[in-house]
């Protein structure tokens, strides 16, 4: 591992199954999918069946608070020493990995495999740090995580980290010049359960191509002085997770032994925002047991002082959408917004008055749902150009703004790194 520490992050030391492994079953998908489909889960077990799989080394969130979550936190350390005992997971090298991810969607997702230095990541909303969360932390999401990885030697990844890089200084480049050279990848694999394809392609640490990456993050961090340079876009709680181990262990460690400890550098895929196989879908809002008429009322009290108009034909002030059953949607317009964001403006207004709602994908989800007694509320989703400065301006995003992409899009894991 090289430590790359005014940049936040470190050239891994990465471990890939032994050839011959069948990655189809090796692979499987991040922990907090399906989270409501044990169906999913139980078929994913059945396409792993006995051979290696990292399904044994992750605690999927389905079984959380079930028989199940303490046997697979029993056995997920031992199986874990037993892939490295038996060389079922060989070390690559120092190096990055470049992933292409293809799927029914998008024909490919670019990524890079790298380090993050959890002394330079906070979640704390405000932080002025080199990583930051995007969204709020559910500090109960944590403990079950930080279990795992006290006892196991080995993290296995989901998270996706974003990088602002309109002009593809960094990933981009990275791949034109693995291209021009002809590098072969290190796997390249179907993924199960209609989730795609994904091939990856190691670039060792010295090479040309593995500078012109740290080169390329260095442009990036110079350019924003506010010193942001790494966004979480996905795996917040796995991050926060490796932040909450490694704080438990610092503290016992030398500062020699601080500087390189393995478990102080968590695993991650970096994507460019700017990516056009990442898509930013909103999460949109179903209130409760209030109708459109009185949820629009309580909404001219709530922002009485910020410009409110309905149905305004102005497009220039921020707006959101009020639907229910059987009458016409109307546009709420602010003119000035409590927030940067319409969602944030809402949701501010959702906690504020202590209304019931819940947090639904896709615009026909919320129209199917506004029925007698409750109220729709349609957001318009965020700009990739202004995603940065509106966590540098606002600290995090309000819960429930944002999916990258669906489910079966999410990161597999595949990767690992020793964090002992």
């Amino acid at each position: 591992m090289r430590t790359i520490s005014d940049l936040g992050f470190a050239v891994p030391d990465i471990l890939l199954p032994q050839k011959g492994t069948d990655l189809k079953k090796w692979a499987v998908i991040a922990c907090d999918q399906y989270t409501s489909e044990p169906d999913y889960w139980e078929n994913v077990s059945g396409e792993a069946g006995d051979a290696p799989s990292t399904l044994n080394l992750v605690l999927p969130e389905v079984y959380l608070g079930t028989d199940k979550e303490n046997e697979k936190l029993g056995s997920i350390a031992n199986t874990a020493r037993r892939y490295l005992d038996e060389g079922i997971l060989k070390e690559l090298g120092t190096g990055f990995i470049l992933t292409d991810r293809a799927t029914e969607l998008h024909p490919s997702r670019k990524g890079l495999m790298a380090a993050i230095d959890l002394e330079g990541y906070s979640f704390e909303p405000g932080n002025k740090n080199i990583c930051r969360a995007t969204e709020g932390t559910v500090l109960s999401r944590i403990p079950p995580r930080v279990r795992i990885r006290a006892n196991s030697p080995l993290e296995l990844p989901h998270i996706m980290i974003l990088i602002d890089d309109p002009d593809g200084l960094t990933i981009g480049k990275a791949f034109e010049m693995a291209s021009e050279e002809g590098l072969a990848p290190v796997y390249d694999t179907d993924l199960m359960l209609g989730s795609g394809h994904i091939k990856g392609t190691f670039i060792p640490d010295g090479s040309a191509i593995a500078e012109s990456i740290i080169n390329g993050l260095s442009t990036l961090k110079a350019r924003n002085e506010d010193g942001l340079l790494f966004l979480v876009g996905d795996g917040n709680h796995s991050l926060a997770s490796a932040k909450a181990h490694w704080e438990n262990i610092r503290s016992g460690l030398s500062d020699e032994e601080k500087i390189n400890h393995p478990a102080r550098y968590a695993l991650a895929e970096i994507v460019n925002i700017h990516d056009k196989g990442l898509d930013f879908e909103p999460i949109h809002r179903v209130v409760f047991n209030i109708n459109s008429a009185e949820f629009i009322n309580k909404a001219s009290e709530y922002f009485k002082d910020c410009g409110m108009e309905i149905n305004s034909a102005s497009d220039d002030k921020q707006s959101f959408t009020v639907v229910t059953e059987g009458a016409e949607d109307v546009k709420i317009s602010l003119a000035n917004p409590p927030h940067t964001l319409a969602i944030g403006s809402v949701q501010m207004m959702i906690d504020s008055l202590k209304l019931e709602c819940d947090y639904i994908h896709g615009e026909d989800s919320v129209r199917k749902l506004a029925s007698a007694g409750n109220t729709g509320i349609l957001v318009p989703g965020i700009s990739k150009d202004t995603f940065f400065g509106t966590v540098e301006k606002e600290g995090v995003f309000p819960r429930k703004t944002f999916s990258m992409g669906e489910a079966f899009e999410k990161r597999f894991y595949l990767e690992a790194k020793k964090i002992e």
